[in-house]
């Protein structure tokens, strides 16, 4: 998506090493890496690195727990996500997803300019769910944050299966993320 797309603006793609066996190293999430090679760019190109984060936006994406039919019973009964039926937007009460409302509509939103579907995930409430980067970087940088992914079946194995129409789904509202401006007007943000 992000070779693929024409940002009028400055679009980054932060992809991390070894989160599998944690976050905590020099070029892992839960470090300083990301805020200084944001650093770095706005030196070489000289602007004002703050205003440019204060109109910022990120989309962590990975994965999410599709409902699998070995085990329906995992998944919450109101939220049950299924491959190849779009983007996963991934809520939770405890903010170990970063979705909010703001960082959702704006997703949403996006989704909708371009006809993509999307569907809503949070975990069962009586069961813990993991974290993502996307939370372990917003603790570095204050910045709206939405969390997606696709659905798929057993996250962490060595076989991870999700559908290809998500992954098509997935390019195109990434292509056009990176395409987009988001500006702020008063309490709005519209999307240019």
């Amino acid at each position: 998506a992000l070779i693929k797309s024409n940002p009028s603006n400055i679009a980054v793609c932060a992809v991390f090493n070894n989160e599998e066996v944690g976050s905590t190293s020099a070029n892992r999430a839960d470090s300083q890496f990301l805020v200084d090679t944001l650093n770095r760019i706005a030196d070489a190109l000289s602007f004002d690195i703050y205003q440019a984060l204060a109109s910022s936006f990120i989309i962590s994406a990975d994965n999410a727990h599709a409902v699998h039919p070995n085990h329906p019973e995992k998944s919450d009964s109101t939220n049950m996500v299924y491959m190849n039926k779009g983007v996963v937007v991934k809520h939770q009460a405890s903010l170990r997803y970063t979705t909010d409302a703001l960082s959702e509509a704006i997703f949403k939103k996006i989704c909708n300019l371009i006809d993509v579907p999307y569907q809503d995930y949070t975990n069962r409430s009586d069961m813990r769910g993991g974290s993502t980067l996307g939370a372990i970087s917003q603790s570095h940088l204050s910045i709206p944050s939405v969390d997606i992914g696709l659905a798929q079946l057993a996250m962490h194995s060595i076989y991870e299966t999700c559908g290809v129409k998500d992954i098509e789904y997935m390019v195109k509202v990434l292509n056009k993320f990176y395409d987009i401006k988001l500006k702020k007007n008063n309490n709005k943000i519209e999307i240019l």
